[in-house]
Order: C-alpha cells, then sequence, then structure tokens
C-alpha cells in the first residue's frame, strides 16, 4: 500500500472510531435513577478577608452509572450574587447547559468566593450552592465561607505618634509598618495581623503588646487556606519577614504574643545593654525559615516562653546580657520545611563575643562585643543534633569565643545555666548548676507527622509523661514564676515544679504521639 493511501485508510478509521464514540455518547440515559456523585457535600472557606479573593478549592462530579449522562443544568443558586465563582471543567459562568459527563468518568468544579465587606466586626457567614438538574433530578453541593472584615494596610504604615491599635477588626498588612524612634505604640489584647508575603516591622521605637492567654497579639501570615488535606499554611514557614527593631528601639514589651511562620522572628539590630531592649513573657515565637531571635549587643528578658523550629539560628545572643527563665528552646525544624538548605547545621543556641559584618563590597569586618551575662533559669535547650556533632560543648550549644574563655570569663564571657536541660556533652563546669545533660526530653508531640504518620508540620513541647525534666526546676526560681504560659500553677503540681515553659502535666497515654 503507498503513503498516500495508508493516510486515506488512517484517516477512515479514526473517523469511524469518533463516529462510534459520539453515537456512545449520545445515548444518554433517561432515567432518573441515575443519579450524579460528587466528591464532597460541602465546599468550605475559612476566614476570606473582604474585597480580597479566596483560594481556590475543588470538587468532583462523579457519573459512576453504566451509561452516559447529559447534565440539563449546572448553575449557581444565587445566580453568581454570592460572591461565589465557580468553573466547570475548564468553563467560567454562573449557569451552565446540556453538560455531558461519560459512564463512569469525571469533572473537575473549582470553586472561589470573593466576600463583601459589611459592617460586621465578628466574622459572618456567606452561603451559595451549586446545582445539577440531571433527567429532572436536582441535587446540590453546599458552598459556605467565613467572611472577615478587616483593616487593610498598602503601601507601608509609619507611626510618628503614640498610638493605640485596638482589636475591633484584624490588620491585613501588605507592605511594613515602622514606628519611628520615640514612639510608642500599644497594641491591645485579641489584635491580629495578618502579614502579606514581605510584609515586615520596622520598629525604631516602642512596641508593647499586651496579650492575655485567651486573647494573645498575633502575628501571622495572612494565608488561610490550607496547603494540602493534612498541612495549613499557618504550619509553613517562610509567610512574611519579622520584626526588627533598631538600634534607637527600647523598652519593648509583649506578653501573650504569638509570632510565626516568618522568614525571621525577633531581630535585634546592634544596641547597647545599658538600657532593656525588650521583655518576653508567656509568648510563642516559631516556625521560622531563618532565626527565632537573634540580637547583637542587647539587653534582653525573656520568661514563660517557648522559642520553637528555625532553620538557622533559634536563639543566637552577641554580646550584650540577657536573662532567659522558665523557656523552652526546641528546634526540630524538618527539612522539608527550609527552602534554601537540605539539612539543619546551626544549634538551638548560639551565644558569641564577636560577629562579622559583611559591607555591600563583599568586605568583612569582625566586631567584638563582652557577653556580659547570658543566665538560663529552669530553661530546656533541645533539638535534633547529636551531642557529638562539635567539640567539647557539642549538641544543641555553640560556643563563639576564645578557647581560653569556653568555659566562662566574667567579663568576656559570663554565662550559666541553673536546674536546665541541655542537649549537650556532659561536662564539668560551675556555669553549669544542677543541669541535666546529653538526653532529650519526651514532648506530646516533636515530629512533622501526625499518629497516622501523615505530614502536618504541628509541634506541642510540652512534657510526655516520664519524661526528663519532670520536677526537676530549682524551686527558688519557680516561686517567682509560679505559673506557666498555659497558665497551670507549677507550686502546687504534684510533680513540679518542672523545667521549661511548660509544667507537666499527665496525658493520656493513648493520645500522645511521642517522638
Amino acid at each position: 500500500m503507498n503513503k498516500k493511501g495508508f493516510f486515506a485508510l488512517e484517516s477512515w478509521l479514526m473517523f469511524l472510531t469518533s463516529m462510534i464514540g459520539c453515537n456512545e455518547m449520545d445515548n444518554y440515559s433517561v432515567s432518573p435513577n441515575h443519579l450524579l456523585s460528587f466528591s464532597t457535600d460541602t465546599v468550605s472557606f475559612d476566614t476570606v478577608f473582604t474585597t480580597i479573593g479566596s483560594t481556590t478549592s475543588y470538587f468532583m462530579i462523579y457519573n459512576k452509572n453504566d451509561e452516559a449522562l447529559k447534565i440539563d443544568k449546572i448553575l449557581l443558586s444565587s445566580g453568581g450574587r454570592s460572591g461565589f465563582r465557580i468553573n466547570v471543567d475548564g468553563r467560567k459562568g454562573d449557569s451552565f447547559g446540556d453538560v455531558p459527563i461519560w459512564k463512569k468518568d469525571s469533572l473537575y468544579v473549582a470553586v472561589e468566593v470573593t466576600v463583601d465587606p459589611n459592617n460586621a466586626d465578628n466574622p459572618f457567614v456567606i452561603y451559595d450552592s451549586v446545582v445539577f438538574i440531571t433527567n429532572g433530578m436536582t441535587q446540590s453541593v453546599l458552598l459556605e465561607a467565613y467572611g472577615q472584615n478587616a483593616r487593610i494596610q498598602r503601601g507601608g504604615v509609619m507611626f510618628r505618634s503614640d498610638t493605640t491599635l485596638d482589636a475591633v477588626r484584624p490588620y491585613l498588612v501588605y507592605d511594613s509598618i515602622i514606628i519611628s524612634e520615640g514612639v510608642t505604640v500599644e497594641i491591645e489584647k485579641g489584635t491580629s495581623f495578618y502579614m502579606h508575603k514581605n510584609a515586615r516591622w520596622i520598629i525604631n521605637g516602642t512596641v508593647k503588646a499586651n496579650g492575655t492567654q485567651e486573647e494573645p497579639v498575633v502575628f501571622r501570615g495572612d494565608r488561610l487556606s490550607d496547603f494540602s488535606t493534612t498541612i495549613s499554611y499557618d504550619n509553613i514557614s517562610a509567610q512574611w519577614n519579622g520584626l526588627f527593631f533598631g538600634a534607637s528601639s527600647f523598652d519593648n514589651y509583649l506578653n501573650y504574643a504569638m509570632i510565626r511562620n516568618g522568614i525571621s522572628g525577633l531581630t535585634f539590630a546592634e544596641s547597647t545593654p545599658d538600657r532593656k531592649k525588650i521583655t518576653i513573657v508567656n509568648s510563642q515565637i516559631m516556625n521560622m525559615d531563618g532565626d527565632v531571635l537573634s540580637a547583637v549587643n542587647c539587653h534582653i528578658e525573656a520568661s514563660n516562653t517557648e522559642f520553637g523550629n528555625a532553620s538557622r539560628y533559634l536563639v543566637m545572643l552577641c554580646g550584650g546580657k540577657y536573662q532567659f527563665t522558665h523557656c523552652t528552646m526546641v528546634n526540630y525544624m524538618p527539612s522539608s520545611l527550609m527552602s534554601n538548605r537540605s539539612s539543619r547545621f546551626m544549634e538551638c543556641l548560639t551565644m558569641a563575643d564577636n560577629i562579622i559584618y559583611i559591607n555591600e563590597n563583599g568586605e568583612d569586618t569582625e566586631r567584638f562585643f563582652p557577653l556580659q551575662q547570658a543566665y538560663f533559669d529552669n530553661c530546656i535547650i533541645d533539638g535534633s543534633m547529636s551531642v557529638n556533632n562539635t567539640g567539647k560543648y557539642g549538641g544543641e550549644i555553640f560556643f563563639s569565643t576564645g578557647n581560653e574563655y569556653l568555659d566562662g570569663d566574667d567579663s568576656r564571657f559570663n554565662y550559666r545555666f541553673n536546674h536546665c536541660l541541655v542537649k549537650t556533652q556532659t561536662v564539668t563546669n560551675e556555669r553549669f548548676r544542677e543541669v541535666l545533660f546529653e538526653e532529650s526530653p519526651t514532648y506530646i508531640k516533636s515530629k512533622g507527622t501526625n499518629a497516622e504518620d501523615k505530614l502536618d508540620f504541628v509541634y506541642d513541647f510540652r512534657l510526655a509523661d516520664e519524661s526528663a525534666g519532670i520536677g526537676k526546676a530549682d524551686r527558688a526560681v519557680s516561686e517567682k514564676y509560679p505559673v506557666d504560659r498555659l497558665g497551670t500553677f507549677r507550686l502546687t503540681s504534684e510533680t513540679g515544679p518542672s523545667i521549661g515553659a511548660y509544667e507537666y502535666v499527665p496525658q493520656n497515654t493513648d493520645e500522645q504521639d511521642e517522638k
């Protein structure tokens, strides 16, 4: 057969096949018993800020019958007036007619929503439904979204005079918030800041966050949807930039503040320890793609606070004066959350008396700052690193100083660990007093997977049953901090007081997901 004849035969076969397929599709079932099936009966959107479009959700239409169906109508019951939008198998609109679906086949439906603003301060719900009419039978999938009016901050906001920010509505921040030198911004309990990509706080003055256990002050990313069926965007780092404190910023205060999922957490520029930089109490700062806390020559006090999970430094202190009491510093950051590296190589706690600055020309300059005081009382310093990964002080602590100062020096490198749990090699050094070495505590959850071994990146660094650190705190110190971060009384506990930000509470063994 010549080439011309071959192509003619091939074309005829393709035409015949297509006609057979068309005839099969033309043979639609008209039985009202042949119904559609759906992957869900409800498509829900968590908080959607008004005027800001949602992410896209999907559901599937299934024809599980042995005959093809023609869907007479697919439409939004509101006629498109609710703010919901649909896309059926690649076509946008509010209403679709005569939509074929083969036997044992499926179609995608994409759903988005934009919520119109109203005068409500609290979240409100809007509803709609996608209606399907097939052979005279009506079926539907419910659509619901929780709307929230927000104060949208675009183009940068600079506070040049003392200001109080209230919790009436959350703040959706697209650019920088700047506090000028000498200006104090008070943040009331329950206030939330949803930070867009690259948004940051630049604090040259003073910020005072006055949260409570029931109504904390929250700084987090603005992506409110789920990354996957088991992972929320709220548990993924690098969603926004962080809080940056300039050299002129002093007397800052964070009480019951929750700061999470940024590139960095708290960054303190080179300053002076002669004046207190910040007091941090009852807070949780966690899940950063860079550092959770880094400071150069500052004066910082922190108590009842969790510093958790970072790709780089968890806590880095260079020079200055520091006091950490009943704090939990734990780093089990998984490599899958690190944007620029395959594994963690910086210890949980780094203390230094020197730092290298690199200018715009790539030239470096080393600066020295005496570590006047770095005291840790009843603290946990722990993570996923082996205790034998470096020299004398291995594991999760690293001292950057001259060899002659490694064991401490009152004027150059002055540190103390009192009744702490420190994951490092056992050492004989009077600066480590009643310290538990080498072993990690057992936490309620220190893995990025849940009980079904599915990724969720949810962590819970409270002490689990029979963990190291239970009842090992210095009671004299605990008497000054009788209540833990979650409101549990340390001094009345039968097993207390315990080391860390959380007093041990007996757990239900069946509910534990121990590491």
